[in-house]
């Protein structure tokens, strides 16, 4: 799991012969039209499915036809999560960042220093939080882009402006 990103979901059957509608959760889910083949994950193994046919709808949503799949099969695959290699992920630079990619980075709060290095990130009501271990004590971090100054792939470094008062109240 941890070489794939989450792509999107299949939502329901379209039709009688295949097709899927699925949710793409990405910014950009027009960049996908082209995919090949997609990943589905299957007790502990991630099975790629070949794309017969590709449209995509807008609001995120496009029609997917599996290669060798018919209307019945397609059943199956409602609620199923897809997911890509994390090569596919365009490279991001300045201080946008994929959430895999920064972990194991310092932490540099501008008012407190080194705050620790950012181990991993959860998602509580929809807000993407980064937690950060500080010598065993976790500190969380909204990730929200007014908080990240500056990311530094090369010294592996994310400085960030906390508001003021939220570091201390897991340092005390």
């Amino acid at each position: 799991m941890k070489d794939f990103f989450y792509l999107g979901v299949v939502t329901k059957t379209f039709g009688y012969k295949g097709q899927v509608v699925i949710y793409l959760d990405t910014d950009e889910p027009e960049k996908y039209k082209t995919l090949d083949a997609v990943f589905v994950q299957e007790e502990d193994e991630m099975l790629p499915y070949m794309i017969e046919e590709f449209i995509y709808k807008g609001a995120n949503q496009a029609i997917l036809k599996f290669a060798d799949v018919d209307g019945e099969t397609a059943k199956s695959f409602v609620k199923a999560e897809l997911y890509l290699p994390l090569s596919f992920l365009p490279p991001l630079t300045g201080n946008k960042f994929y959430f895999h990619e920064v972990i194991g980075f310092d932490v540099i709060d501008k008012a407190k220093g080194n705050i620790g290095k950012c181990v991993d990130f959860m998602e509580i009501s929809k807000q993407p939080i980064m937690q950060i271990d500080y010598n065993g004590k976790e500190i969380l971090i909204p990730a929200v882009d007014e908080i990240f100054d500056t990311v530094d792939r090369v010294n592996k470094t994310i400085t960030i402006n906390a508001p003021e008062g939220l570091v201390d109240l897991y340092l005390e």
